[in-house]
């Protein structure tokens, strides 16, 4: 079996690492993966690191007839039995291509805000199947999108088992790869430097705090890149946070900076599906907030994280403020394992779903799920 996937975007968040860990995940159970994208992106430089076979196209946009020519020769070439397309227009040259060529199409739309409703936006009802990070992206796909039932399923973006897994990380010794004191109460939020995820309000909610727990100490961890770095370094200076906000770039080892904080902290205001840096925070049995945007309630079950239902400002500062004032802020209180987010959100899960969809639509089969 053999996928193309196509990706147009040039940035590096949840949409490109789980476009990567997907493939890797697909190799793993026997799928020949390949990749379509832009040379100046992030994620060639990571299908590169790891070995993925790739090929540099322009996707210059919709109607992109050099890319649509490019991607129909090696489709033939190599005889691709799947194109799996990720952002809006890398689908339409890549759904147009796979029509030509007669083969399988699957939409993943990572994204929840709205699609354009438009009759002249209709390449994802040509797709034959449409995968979706979560279920309002699904119901909403259903609703206005025009897409049959039949053919659209959410997939969360499932981390590793292997990775996330509490159990092989120490407390300390994590804390001493990011120079943190004992004495410290850790903050922080795992996220691209993207408008919608809403730093600023993270930055808000620190200075509030700090200026509410002056006895206490206090870092504030931000861990991501993107093109609101600028933006965010100004906030910090002009919120006079230089002393407790760290912003650590880009970082290798997510699982190492979830066990390090005491509370992970998520306030994006649009576009999540079901985020994947909260499933993972989840999964090291970290305690967390988040604000309830896209499919974050998916993820919810028996109080196993804070959901803030009005996604305001004063009510992520009073979440926060009631984490610290409980008994259980220490680190070494223990969190019940969330068997819920490992049985319903793994990689596993999320590969073994996806390869189902495969082998029935090359099968002509009745999908079924």
């Amino acid at each position: 079996m053999k996928v193309l996937h196509t990706e147009w975007s040039d940035g590096w968040g949840g949409q490109e690492i789980r476009i990567i860990n997907e493939m890797l995940a697909m190799q793993g159970l026997g799928v020949e993966v390949f990749l379509a994208c832009k040379a100046q992106s992030k994620i060639y430089q990571e299908a590169k690191k790891n070995n993925l076979q790739f090929f540099i196209l322009p996707f210059r946009g919709n109607a992109d007839l050099s890319t649509i020519f490019q991607l129909y020769k090696i489709i033939k070439k190599y005889n691709i039995d799947i194109i799996n397309t990720h952002s809006g227009k890398d689908t339409w040259v890549g759904g147009i291509a796979a029509k030509l060529t007669r083969i399988k199409f699957i939409r993943t739309r990572h994204l929840s805000n709205p699609i354009n409703k438009s009759r002249l936006n209709f390449i994802n009802e040509l797709a034959d199947f449409v995968i979706t990070t979560g279920e309002i992206v699904r119901r909403d796909m259903i609703h206005n999108n025009r897409i049959s039932p039949e053919k659209i399923m959410s997939i969360p973006t499932g981390p590793s088992e292997k990775i996330f897994n509490p159990n092989i990380y120490k407390y300390e010794d994590c804390r001493d790869i990011f120079n943190l004191t004992k004495d410290e109460i850790v903050i922080g939020m795992l996220a691209v430097l993207r408008r919608f995820k809403r730093h600023d309000r993270f930055l808000v909610m620190a200075k509030h705090i700090r200026d509410n727990f002056p006895q206490k100490k206090f870092k504030f961890l931000i861990a991501g890149d993107g093109p609101q770095r600028e933006n965010i370094e100004l906030l910090i200076q002009q919120n006079d946070l230089k002393k407790e906000v760290i912003l650590l770039g880009h970082i290798k080892n997510q699982a190492e900076f979830l066990c390090a904080i005491d509370l992970f902290v998520m306030v994006s205001d649009s576009g999540e599906g079901v985020p994947q840096s909260l499933i993972q925070a989840l999964m090291m049995n970290k305690k967390s907030i988040s604000t309830n945007v896209g499919s974050v309630s998916d993820l919810f079950d028996d109080n196993n994280f804070q959901l803030i239902r009005n996604n305001s400002q004063k009510a992520l500062n009073l979440s926060v403020k009631n984490f610290l004032l409980s008994d259980s802020n220490n680190s070494s209180s223990k969190v019940k394992c969330n068997d819920f987010v490992k049985v319903n959100f793994s990689e596993k899960v999320m590969a073994d779903k996806i390869l189902k969809i495969y082998k029935q639509l090359l099968n002509n089969e009745n999908l079924s799920y």
